[in-house]
């Protein structure tokens, strides 16, 4: 079973971005479907994320 997780930023809202931990991401509003990511690129976004900031 796969834990999904929501930025604390989203705590209170039903319009959400999840991450599955080695799975992908899906919406909030759609959960039976989602995009596969890999973790090495799932890194590589984190880290343009974090340079941006």
């Amino acid at each position: 079973m796969t834990v999904w997780r929501k930025s604390s930023y989203s705590s209170t809202a039903d319009n959400c971005v999840e991450v599955g931990r080695g799975v992908g991401l899906r919406d909030s509003k759609a959960p039976a479907v989602h995009l596969p990511v890999s973790a090495r690129s799932w890194s590589i976004f984190l880290t343009e994320v974090k340079l941006q900031s």
